[in-house]
Formats: C-alpha cells, sequence, structure tokens
C-alpha cells in the first residue's frame, strides 16, 4: 500500500528508454507527427512523476536510415552520418514536447553542435539525471557503422542504467513477426545467448553482445499501449525480458 507523500515503489530507478524513429511518425508515412510525439512524451512524463531517472536514444528512420542510403549508392559513412543528424532531429522534437510538459530535458549529442545540443560528457550526464532531468542521447555513438541500439546499450552502461526498455509495436519478442503471423510463439523470457543464436530481432547484435557482457537486462514492450511503459517500472506490465 502506497503512504500518502511517497513515491510508488518502482522496479528501477534509472533506465535507458530506446524507441525507433518510425514510432514517432504515428499514421504518417515519413517524418513527426506531433500528437504521436506528445502521446509519448506523456507516458515519459508518467515515468517521470514516480521519480525514476531517465535516458533516451531515438532513431532516425522515420527521416533517414543510413543502411538504406548506402544500399541506394551511397558512400556508408556520410549516409550514417546523415542518420545520426535525423536522430537530432527527433531529439529536439521530444525535447519539445517534454518541456510543454515541465520537464527539464537536456539533448546530449556525440557530434559537437553547440547551438542547439550538449556534447556528450559523460560526468555532465550522470549529473543531470540526478537532477531528474531527462537525458536523450543523440548522434548515435558519433562513429558510422553503428546503430542507435548499440549507441543506447553503450550510454545505458555508462550512465550505470539498471535496465533497457525497448519501446516497440508489439508486446515482446517473438520468433517470428506476429503482425503478419498469427502463430507467431511469443517469449515472456528469453537469454541473450538465444536472441543471438536464433536471429531474434531485438537489437543488432553488437547491441546484444554488449550488454551480455555486462548483463544489462532488455525489456521489450508495446510502447503502442497507453500506459506500458509506467506499468513495466511498476512491475505490471506484459513485456519480454532479455536477460542473462
Amino acid at each position: 500500500m502506497e503512504m500518502a507523500g511517497q513515491p510508488a515503489p518502482v522496479a528501477y530507478q534509472r533506465v535507458m528508454l530506446k524507441i525507433s524513429g518510425e514510432a514517432l511518425m504515428g499514421d504518417e508515412g515519413y517524418g513527426l507527427h506531433p500528437p504521436t510525439v506528445s502521446r509519448i512524451a506523456g507516458e515519459v512524463e508518467a515515468v517521470h512523476v514516480l521519480g525514476v531517472e531517465i535516458c533516451m536514444v531515438i532513431g532516425g528512420g522515420n527521416i533517414f536510415r543510413g543502411l538504406q542510403g548506402s544500399a541506394q549508392g551511397m558512400e556508408r559513412a556520410t549516409a550514417d552520418y546523415m542518420g545520426m543528424l535525423a536522430t537530432v532531429m527527433n531529439a529536439l522534437a521530444m525535447q519539445s514536447a517534454l518541456e510543454e510538459r515541465g520537464i527539464n530535458t537536456r539533448v546530449i549529442s556525440a557530434i559537437r553542435m553547440d547551438e542547439i545540443a550538449e556534447p556528450y560528457i559523460r560526468r555532465r550526464a550522470v549529473r543531470h539525471l540526478e537532477k531528474k532531468r531527462v537525458c536523450i542521447f543523440a548522434a548515435g555513438t558519433g562513429n558510422p557503422y553503428f546503430t542507435t541500439d548499440t549507441a543506447a546499450t553503450l550510454r545505458a552502461n555508462e550512465m550505470h542504467c539498471e535496465a533497457i526498455l525497448k519501446g516497440t509495436k508489439v508486446d515482446g519478442v517473438y520468433d517470428s513477426d506476429p503482425i503478419g503471423n498469427a502463430a507467431a510463439r511469443r517469449y515472456d523470457s528469453v537469454t541473450y545467448d538465444e536472441v543471438l543464436q536464433k536471429h531474434l530481432k531485438v537489437m543488432d547484435a553488437s547491441a546484444i553482445a554488449l550488454a551480455r557482457d555486462n548483463n544489462l537486462p532488455i525489456i521489450v514492450f508495446s510502447l503502442d499501449e497507453p500506459g506500458g511503459f509506467c506499468s513495466i517500472l511498476r512491475g505490471t506490465g506484459r513485456a519480454t525480458r532479455v536477460h542473462g
């Protein structure tokens, strides 16, 4: 039973929320859908008021995806840098939506662009979290050939997050796409090695290996379910846990 004036108990005190850029599109085919951005900001707010310290990494696929650019003949490193810039645009949109709700937020970029974002300095970022500011890490790792999945896992380790929460369109990890295959099998829990061996679509292999090496759990849940993010922190949500 919760006591008056005391925060509700939560499963984790500091987490990394990883979402794709496509999650910000809503029903649009490209770019940003402001009502969807605002809705996701509301999900973050519901967790923030519980006193949880929140990091975020947002992909850039709704604007530009480096691998697609490379496949169309663009030099890979250049395409990846363009994808990093797309993540900065998404981070700024989320920052705006969060600050409209009164939540202090910092966009922290792995590529210096001092007029719009802070440079990544680990100790400064940790201090922001301690002050209950939401930290949105943008521009990936700052290096080509690495995805935002790997960036999220890297930053989660550096920030000493207790878990990575990956928000998707489905309520966990399946052995095939449940949207196209009604017989897809859902996992309540799965090990890092099983994800790699069975090629389950959780995160890319580099991110899974980095999480495994640091024993950092990954929790996959539906970001489309209202209150889904908050329910995971309260220990009641439906999700798949990837663990050692």
